[in-house]
């Protein structure tokens, strides 16, 4: 007799159809088929101990599985379940209908030895396809299951074990439906932050830069000494960009399932995500890619913030790779026989110390590098990542005084509202601009036309350039800072004070620095 159950590979954050084709013939033999990896081939040994613990015997015949379509490399244990329950089928230990059910049902799962159903990577992709290819239902390990509920006008069912799934398809039992009220719960838990710039005292400079990075998705780097709080503020950033849209949240999601990064409880992802990786990570971990190419930490920070503290105790590779994603908001990644593309629009926000020693340019403390040290320090970091930075911000130690107030800074929530005005404004401005959705990603053409500086602020951007030698890149990332300073104030055009306080986030430009 021969079945079909059907399953998905996922591959970059989609997925595709996989046909799996079950013959079960006189014989006593078993071949497996459809260039397999060895997880897949160990599947034999899983499906057999599943089905003993759970009083059922892996049918003693001639059973070729062949899984389509053949060109494609199928990874992973994901394929155990649609691969036991073809086979227990295709030997008609199921009921004359279960083939019927079959046709209309996609299952992914993986197997333990005592049948129970463990999660699995790239659920909610895998529901879309299953959506887009007409299926009617899937079943999923019961741990992905309101991940996968998400995609609506489909049947989504969560099973714990295989004698469950079985059942389902023999007219013996049911699974119950899940059904995710998703609109409600992504905007209930929107506004649930762990970290609040209530809680900051002093450093208004620095919490205007982030304003101004967030309101205009800019990239930022805050130069300081230990303890001045660039990790503390850096980590309250997401409580003050603007709310993901469903599309985003939709996108973001895609990218943790695949990497297996969804917690069992969550639907869609309702906060942009912070990522926050060790200085010792690898290109490939930064970037992704690996043998079975998975996503890496700039595609797990789409639509959300990238945080690289300590900055130079970086690799120097791992910062390099960083320059075409941050000019691209995409990452390819190629292997012999395929590529995937991820994603990558993220902001990036750094912080480092001014010099080995920390104290550089600190207003009580002496610093104790040896002459040339803070300049060597400084050259970890190229030139060109340098130009890719927005906003480039110093911080010094707050006071005591500041310290010691009882009364409580500016909340996330109020600075979050100027933040949402000004990307209303850049909505419409950027409306009919394809790809373009905040002033961060404006081209050289937009720039001309939406950020053109008066007469003085056009002077005052020369004698700037000339007297802190700019270069061709930081003049454009001047231009996009003033704009945003402009749509905070609410002004349709730039003005000679808003290029002087994006003048002044290019600290490490100055060629003073660091002499």
């Amino acid at each position: 007799m021969l079945v079909k159950t059907y399953a998905a590979a996922v591959q970059g954050i989609s997925a595709t159809l996989i046909t799996i084709e079950v013959s079960c013939t006189k014989g006593i033999q078993f071949f497996l088929v459809g260039l397999p990896d060895i997880a897949v081939r160990e599947s034999h040994e899983r499906i057999i101990s599943a089905l003993q613990v759970n009083g059922l015997n892996f049918p003693r015949n001639r059973i070729v599985v062949n899984m389509a379509p053949a060109d494609i490399r199928k990874e992973g244990s994901a394929y155990d379940l649609p691969l036991a329950i073809g086979i227990l089928a295709a030997a008609n230990e199921l009921g004359a209908d279960a083939p019927s059910k079959l046709e209309k049902i996609m299952l992914m799962g993986e197997l333990s030895l005592d049948g129970s159903l463990q999660a699995v990577k790239g659920a909610l992709p895998i529901a879309i396809k299953a959506r887009e290819d007409g299926f009617e239902g899937l079943i999923v390990p019961k741990q992905n299951v309101r991940e996968a509920a998400v995609v609506n006008n489909i049947d989504v069912y969560g099973a714990e074990n295989i004698k469950e799934v079985i059942d389902f398809f023999s007219g013996k039992g049911e699974l119950e439906k899940t059904v995710v009220n998703t609109r409600e719960e992504f905007y209930a838990r929107q506004q649930m932050f762990d970290f609040d710039f209530s809680e900051v005292r002093g450093q208004e400079n620095v919490k205007r830069a982030l304003e101004v990075a967030a309101a205009g998705g800019h990239n930022l780097i805050m130069i300081g000494p230990p303890g001045s709080g660039k990790s503390m503020m850096a980590k309250r950033l997401p409580s003050i960009l603007p709310p993901f849209t469903l599309q985003e949240a939709l996108e973001t999601t895609k990218i943790h399932s695949v990497a297996g990064k969804v917690d069992r409880n969550t639907s869609l992802l309702a906060q942009r995500p912070f990522r926050s990786p060790h200085h010792t990570i690898s290109d490939v971990a930064m970037v992704g890619g690996g043998a079975f190419p998975q996503p890496g930490e700039i595609s797990l920070a789409h639509n959300g913030v990238l945080f690289l503290d300590e900055l130079p105790e970086f690799n120097r590779s791992v910062l390099e790779v960083l320059r075409q994603p941050l000019e691209d908001r995409r990452i390819g990644i190629s292997r012999a026989r395929f590529a995937v593309d991820y994603p990558a629009s993220f902001m990036l926000v750094a912080s480092m110390n001014p010099c080995p020693c920390g104290y550089y340019n600190h207003p009580d403390r002496q610093c104790l590098c040896v002459p040339g040290s803070v300049q060597k320090y400084m050259n970890r970091i190229s030139g060109p990542l340098l130009d890719r930075i927005d906003i480039q911000i110093e911080i010094v130690p707050v006071p005591f005084e500041k310290i010691s107030e009882q009364r409580p800074a500016e909340p996330s929530a109020a600075i979050r509202e100027r933040v949402i005005h000004a990307r209303e404004i850049q909505n419409k401005r950027f409306e009919n601009d394809e790809g373009t959705h905040c002033n961060a990603q404006m081209s050289s053409k937009q720039l001309h036309k939406y950020a053109v500086p008066d007469e003085a602020g056009l002077q005052m951007l020369k004698n700037a350039m000339l007297q802190l030698s700019l270069s061709a890149r930081a003049y454009d990332r001047i231009l996009k800072v003033s704009r945003t300073i402009a749509d905070l104030e609410g002004a349709p055009d730039i003005r000679s004070n808003h290029l002087a306080e994006a003048i002044h986030y290019r600290n490490l430009d100055r060629e003073t620095w660091g002499t």
